[in-house]
């Protein structure tokens, strides 16, 4: 197989496990359980908090510099985002598939509570969105440096700008992410502990980045890091002295 057709073929299969694991998720209250196990509640539980362990470990073990630095020895640095996103999207479906529901309902929302529930859940799919075109360079399935292969260029390093949502928090889009989690109208025993494990699991994991994020852009970070929240927006918008940029 021809460099250029493996190049190809990797960036495909990106796009096609990145979008679907995400689509997935979006669809996931309950799950789609290939099996049912019909083991007690609390078994249940405990199975789905492994799964949404084993997506953790994938997720932010991957991201991890050392991590990195050892999958460079068999696969060329430029694959590295799009095995990512094909690691990540396998995941997920492996946690959605394999999720086992429970039959406790713990919250239902009717009427104006509902549909002010959903319309949350719009708001976050518009601040998501909203958050990712402010990055510009914002490549979620790591096609970039494969695009800059084929093309015989260098892919540098992401400016450092804030626009946008990261004037308000400085992780929109885990913002978005938790906002629709808890904005779900049915509460489920199963459910609820998916909004607390991944809750939990997305502070740590942006409190991980953040340390990558101060070794790349150093002060500049520090500095604005100081002056906005991390998850939750509750500051307003911050003004800052110059342009800065987020990664």
């Amino acid at each position: 197989m021809s460099d250029r057709l493996l190049a190809k073929g990797v960036m495909a299969a990106a796009v096609v496990c990145g979008l679907g694991g995400i689509g997935l998720l979006v669809a996931f209250p309950g799950g789609w359980p290939l099996v049912r196990f019909h083991w007690p509640l609390a078994g249940a539980l405990c199975w789905d908090a492994f799964l949404s362990l084993l997506f953790f470990l994938q997720h932010s073990g991957m991201v991890r510099r050392g991590f990195r630095a050892r999958l460079a020895i068999v696969i060329p640095p430029r694959y590295h985002g799009a095995v990512y996103s094909i690691a990540s999207g396998v995941a997920l479906a492996v946690v959605v598939l394999f999720w086992q529901p429970s039959d406790m309902p713990l919250l239902i929302l009717n009427g104006l509570s509902r549909g002010l529930a959903q319309t949350c859940a719009i708001l976050a799919i518009v601040i998501f969105v909203w958050g990712a075109s402010a990055l510009r360079g914002f490549d979620p399935f790591g096609l970039g440096p494969i695009r800059a292969y084929l093309h015989g260029q260098e892919q540098g390093p992401p400016p450092f700008a804030v626009r946008g949502p990261y004037r308000w928090v400085r992780h929109p889009l885990y913002f978005a992410i938790l906002l629709l989690i808890w904005v779900s109208p049915d509460v489920t025993a199963d459910r609820l502990l998916f909004n607390i494990l991944w809750t939990a699991w997305i502070y740590v994991g942006a409190r991980l980045e953040e340390k990558d994020l101060v070794r790349d852009f150093g002060d500049s970070y520090e500095r604005y890091r100081r002056k906005v929240p991390i998850l939750i927006p509750w500051r307003g918008r911050v003004k800052l002295r110059r342009r800065h940029s987020v990664p």
